[in-house]
């Protein structure tokens, strides 16, 4: 008979301990979803990629940085899963046509797949060699539009931004090295596949030079294209009985 007791006292004891264990439990988790619920939930990071003018972050959005998850995400669908890059592919591929180069492909079909895959080589490449420069140096790889008014000053900005963009305080602006170190190293690794005798140093100048017309064309069209949109749909509204 003692020794019931005994265990019945030492079970309430346990019992008593597992209730007070559990109450804690409660009270912490009750206190974390209320700090949940009062803590405003972090912006979605802004991953738009147009099929034109590429990566940007709209004019009204905060610039936060990237994490390496957000940037390999941004690089697969600047690279892979949006049509820019193969728009771009075959613009220049019918630029390379036309002008007959390399003028030992020839200006049949043939020549022009070939062109087609060597453009196409090139840019993956540059874009895989700009996102890991990017990356590693903690750099912005989006254009951000004008917080600005005005045409030449958000004309500016756009030619601006094709030479320095943020480092990872998204404050501070620095060189656009990884840009166009990928440009350049894109260049000389795409003139190694092209026919014999080609300067591999020519071909990352040209490169370099390439993207900094187009780079500066995408970010004029990206800065001004909301504007564009609202003058095209009024022109149909307009046009409409």
């Amino acid at each position: 008979m003692r020794f019931r007791c005994i265990a019945r006292f030492a079970n309430a004891k346990q019992v008593a301990r597992f209730r007070v264990l559990v109450a804690m439990v409660v009270v912490i988790l009750a206190r974390y979803a209320a700090a949940q619920a009062t803590t405003p939930p972090k912006p979605a990071p802004q991953l738009n990629v147009n099929w034109l003018y590429g990566a940007y972050v709209p004019k009204d959005a905060p610039l936060e940085p990237l994490s390496n998850h957000d940037r390999f995400r941004l690089y697969l669908r600047q690279t892979f899963t949006t049509p820019g890059i193969y728009v771009k592919t075959v613009l220049f591929s019918l630029g390379d046509q036309l002008n007959n180069s390399p003028p030992d492909w020839g200006t049949g079909f043939g020549g022009f797949a070939r062109r087609v895959g060597s453009r196409q080589g090139q840019f993956v490449i540059q874009n895989s060699f700009t996102a890991l420069g990017n990356g590693l140096l903690g750099y912005e790889p989006r254009y951000d539009r004008c917080r600005c008014s005005g045409f030449w000053r958000r004309t500016g900005h756009a030619v601006a931004r094709n030479f320095v963009t943020y480092n990872r305080t998204e404050k501070a602006l620095r060189p656009q090295f990884a840009l166009y170190a990928g440009a350049f190293g894109a260049g000389v690794v795409s003139g190694t596949w092209k026919p014999s005798n080609r300067d591999l140093l020519a071909e990352g100048y040209r490169g370099a030079i390439t993207q900094v017309s187009f780079g500066i064309a995408a970010n004029w069209v990206g800065e001004f294209a909301p504007d564009l949109k609202r003058i095209l749909r009024g022109k149909k509204a307009a046009n409409q009985p």
